[in-house]
């Protein structure tokens, strides 16, 4: 990237976003009339629980949320994040040391790592991985070290390869699972064995659990924050936007390690004045919702899960089922290996949308994610448009 005379090294070094290149895509075929099936991002299209709406639709006419809000009006979803945390894992933390309000997930990672992190210390970071973290990783000015997730190991991290002097220079590392975009999960005793090396060689634990609730066949995730020692070296980042299909509320939080969200705390009192306390009203009420919404909630993704795997393979492209979160991670068909070329030729071709797997990193470079954000009978007619195309067949 090219830098101007108003961009910072800090934003030249982050890397490009191939998701700009599949909108641009996505316009076009729509602009040519083409009946578009975007699955190329994960919002969900669920509606939020109406108890959070109505608690949002209340809070507009109090005048008590009209101004700003401190970190001491952020009590009320501390209480409800520390309570949630508490039933489904067991352990009750303290809402004033160990819990955060966030503006979503996203911004958490970010200011997280302006919390913890000197420009040249290294991190640890899963490819495939979440984008946003490449670019958060850039501003920060870390150094950025691949921690490989492959599909020969279940694509969980294999920390034993880790070089000494890598261990010995990072400060993070990061996990997340269950994994977007792979969809793999993890189980308690890999947490229990990261936690333990992070503890060998001083590591922060920095977990991004926003699926914490797409857990299929009534299974629950484990938390790295429950692990052993996690108390004093994990802080796990928690979402609306998948449990509770509150993407565009922009709400949040983190739970953990005391002085990190400590220095979290600094960084987001310099920047931001929270999100507006109405929000976290209707995020108090989510977290209050009874389990058996967010597992029904569940069901429904695995449903169409089952849909698109069948009708991915119906198709000619080989899919494995994935055990969590709202992705399908598979190979390109046909022998592609451009995965960028591949999907915009496909949404031209067939209107159907997925994100190419090297906006992942260069790891992810030949597969595709597609997101359940259909239903399963509009997920089945995209499967049958992807092997039918000449993207697939392409050799």
């Amino acid at each position: 990237m090219s830098r101007s005379r108003f961009a910072s090294r800090r934003v030249t070094a982050m890397p490009a976003s191939v998701f700009a290149t599949m909108d641009r895509a996505k316009s076009e075929a729509r602009r040519r009339g083409l009946d578009v099936i975007d699955l190329s991002i994960g919002s969900s299209d669920l509606a939020p629980p109406p108890a959070a709406l109505a608690a949002i639709r209340d809070a507009a006419h109090d005048p008590a949320t009209h101004g700003y809000c401190l970190h001491a009006g952020t009590r009320p979803l501390r209480d409800a994040a520390v309570a949630w945390y508490a039933r489904r894992y067991g352990l009750q933390l303290d809402p004033e040391r160990e819990a955060l309000a966030l503006i979503g997930a996203q911004e958490g990672f970010a200011s997280l790592l302006f919390a913890v992190t000197d420009p040249g210390d290294a991190i640890l970071l899963p490819e495939p991985g979440y984008p946003s973290w490449f670019g958060a990783v850039a501003l920060a000015g870390l150094e950025r070290v691949p921690l490989p997730l492959t599909e020969a190991n279940g694509f969980l991290p294999d920390l034993a390869s880790v070089p000494a002097d890598v261990a010995r220079r990072a400060k993070v590392l990061v996990l997340s699972y269950p994994n977007n975009p792979t969809a793999a999960t993890a189980t308690a005793e890999l947490f229990a064995a990261a936690v333990a090396w992070c503890e060998r060689h001083d590591l922060l634990l920095l977990h991004d659990f926003p699926y914490v609730d797409l857990v299929f066949g009534g299974t629950d995730a484990p938390s790295a924050l429950a692990a052993p020692g996690g108390r004093e070296r994990v802080v796990e980042l928690f979402s609306l936007s998948k449990s509770f299909h509150m993407a565009g509320f922009r709400i949040g939080f983190a739970l953990g390690a005391a002085e990190a969200i400590d220095a979290l705390a600094r960084v987001k009192g310099a920047i931001d004045f929270n999100a507006w306390s109405g929000i976290q009203r209707g995020a108090v009420a989510a977290l209050e919702v009874p389990r058996e919404r967010v597992r029904a909630d569940a069901e429904r993704y695995r449903l169409r899960r089952d849909a698109l795997v069948r009708a991915l393979n119906d198709a000619g492209v080989p899919t494995a089922v994935p055990e969590a979160s709202m992705y399908v991670w598979t190979r390109l068909p046909g022998g592609a290996t451009d995965s960028v070329t591949f999907a915009e030729r496909l949404v031209a071709e067939t209107g159907v949308a997925v994100s190419p797997g090297i906006g992942f990193g260069p790891a992810g470079e030949g597969w595709m994610r597609l997101a359940l954000v259909r239903e399963p009978d509009v997920l089945s007619e995209a499967a049958a448009r992807i092997g039918g195309s000449t993207a697939a067949r392409r050799r």
